[in-house]
Order: structure tokens, then sequence, then C-alpha cells
């Protein structure tokens, strides 16, 4: 029964008090602060791309990697939020097939069996924990049952073949993301899950910097040295020394390889450090793994604001995560395929679906404190 004094102009509302006034005042508040976060994203992107200019001309870098990742990572971004407007179903499952493909295909993507693959087998890895991660969002958006079924096969498939294409990084990461996609069922508060992911982020992160500078038991460090190879760990160990060295700027973006002793005396080397943060942090500075994190946090942030339900969010949050634990100890952000499929992501799982989305599994579509 309708409230006595309702009248027409209020049917707008949303059944629980409110007038139609207050729900475009909430609605127009909840465009502004998008707007906000947008805005906040590009000067971030920007000063990413400045950054690397300035580092470069300093200590005579090549910015031009930098520069590649930081266009492919926004227009990926952009793209993703046109294409999970028009079509939130039939983009992610077909992002999610692109990217299978792109890993199939991919140069010397028969990985050897190491927990964290060196090369080209990184990129693998990332690929594969995209695709898994977009397929799942898209099973969270269709409507029919044996739509999100079908989907949810389709992640799966795309563990089976991480399995069959020997990256053992890429089987986890696609089956954390396929159980994390499950659980984010019953996750009724979003900021709880994104906030154990950046946690999780932390550790690796963390862990690998403890790895680097030996304060782990010996025990431990040789045990977790034998799974990433000794030659990766002299990589970070060079990477550090050069951050030791030049703390506010670094040596210059794309010059690791020049002042590397463990690259100068490798033969099949391919002048990465394999490890996001620590290439940062020799070639930009502090500055630069600063920003870095920024922009992951900001990606976050973005997510918990997002329109799209819970269970997308998080889907596409653990995938970010996942990515973002492999580029930890690989040099997958030196791609641009994995670099463009994290912004479609991140843009797929933030865009607000023209004819609009319902959750279906009834979880709320935003957390009860997002105002």
């Amino acid at each position: 029964m309708r409230p006595s004094g309702r009248g027409p102009a209020q049917s707008g509302g949303d059944g629980l008090g409110f007038t139609g006034t207050e729900s475009a005042a909430g609605a127009s508040a909840a465009r502004d602060r998008r707007n906000v976060s947008d805005v906040a994203g590009v000067l971030m992107v920007g000063a990413c791309a400045a950054w690397s200019l300035i580092t470069a001309a300093a200590g005579d870098g090549r910015p031009e990697g930098v520069l590649l990742a930081v266009l492919a990572v926004s227009a990926g971004y952009a793209a993703g939020r046109i294409c999970g407007a028009l079509l939130p179903v039939v983009a992610p499952g077909a992002g999610a097939f692109a990217g299978l493909g792109l890993a199939i295909t991919a140069p010397h993507s028969m990985g050897s069996p190491f927990v964290s693959p060196l090369g080209h087998t990184g990129a693998t890895a990332a690929l594969l924990a995209l695709s898994a991660g977009a397929a799942c969002c898209a099973a969270w958006a269709a409507r029919a049952p044996g739509m999100r079924l079908a989907l949810r096969l389709v992640a799966g498939g795309v563990a089976v073949n991480a399995a069959v294409l020997g990256s053992a990084t890429g089987v986890a990461a696609c089956v954390g993301v396929l159980l994390c996609s499950l659980a984010a069922a019953r996750m009724r508060l979003r900021g709880l899950g994104l906030a154990g992911l950046a946690l999780a982020t932390a550790l690796v992160t963390g862990m690998t910097w403890a790895i680097a500078e030996d304060v782990l038991p010996s025990g431990l460090t040789d045990s977790l040295e034998g799974r990433l190879t000794p030659h990766r760990v002299l990589l970070w160990h060079d990477a550090l020394g050069m951050a030791h060295d030049e703390p506010l700027l670094g040596a210059g973006p794309g010059r690791f390889e020049d002042l590397s002793t463990t690259v100068a005396q490798s033969l099949s080397s391919d002048g990465k450090p394999h490890s996001a943060p620590f290439q940062l942090a020799a070639e930009q500075g502090l500055i630069g793994v600063a920003l870095l994190a920024a922009v992951f946090c900001w990606v976050l942030y973005v997510l918990w604001r997002s329109p799209r339900p819970t269970p997308v969010v998080l889907t596409a949050g653990a995938a970010l995560a996942a990515l973002a634990a492999i580029a930890a100890v690989s040099n997958a952000l030196s791609f641009t395929t994995v670099t463009a499929g994290a912004g479609l992501l991140a843009g797929m799982a933030t865009a607000r679906p023209l004819l609009g989305e319902e959750d279906g599994v009834g979880v709320p579509a935003r957390d009860t404190t997002d105002g």
C-alpha cells in the first residue's frame, strides 16, 4: 500500500521512505563522486607519465616503455567503460576468450613449472588470470542460470589451459580467482573483500622485499629462492642497490640492463629485474613505486564505488590482485597485452550498464556504506 501523502511526483522513490527528490539528489551526488574519482585517476596516470619523463631526463633514460604501458592501461580502461556499459555480459565474455587466445599463441607460452615465472611466462600467467576474471564477471552479469554455468565452465577451462601450458602460477591464479568469485556471492561488504585483496598483494610484495634484503630465516629464504630461482634474486639485489644509490630519481627508465652486473654476466637475460616494484625503485626511485601503489589503490577505490553488483566487483578485484602478485615476481607489466587487459577488466567492472543490472544473488549492488 502506498503511504498517504505520497503523490505521483514522488513515485520515483525507492520504497524505503525516500522521496523522488531525495533519490535524485542521491544519484546526483553519486555522479559527482564518480566524476571526482575519474579526474583523480586521470591525474595519477598523468603523474606516472610525467615522472617517467622527469627521471628519464635526469638519468638519460628511455621512457618509451613506461609511456606505452600508461597509454595501454588508459585506452583499455576507457574501452572497458564503454563496452561494459553497452554489453555487460558479452564484453567480458569476449575479453575472456581474447585473453585466452593471446596466452595460448604468445611466444614461449609453454612455461616452466616454477611457481614464479621468468620471461614471457609471467605475461602468460597474467593473461590467464585476467581471462578467468573476465569470464567470471560475465557469469555474474548474466541473468540466465544456464549462461552463468557456461561462463563459469569457461573460467574453469582457462585454468585447465594454464595446466596444459605448464604455467603453475597461471593455474594457481585462475583457481584463486574462480574461488574468490564463488565466495563473493556471500560477501555483503565489498570494502572488506577489497581490503583483503589489498592486504594479500601487500604481503606478496613485502615478501619479495624480505627475500631481496635477506631478512628471512635462512631455511625459508633457501626454499623460496629455489622456487624463484637464484638468478631472479640476484636481479632483485641489483635493483635494490640502484634504489639505494638513487632513492629519489632512480637510475632512469630502461637503464637497469645497462647497470646490472647480473644482466651483464647472463647470456640469456632480457634486461629486466622481473619485479615491477623493484624495476620502478631502481629506475624511477621511491616516487615511482609510490605512484604505482597509488594507481593500484585508486583501482580498488573505484571498484568499491562501482555501480556493478558486488560479485562482479570482487571478481574483478581478485583478478587484478592476482595480476599484481604476478607482476611482483615477473615482468608481466612489460607486455602491452597485459596492461591493456588489466585496464579493460577494470573499466568493465566499473561501468554503469545502460539497461540496468540486477544482482541476482541477494547481494546489494553496492555497500550500504557507500552513501
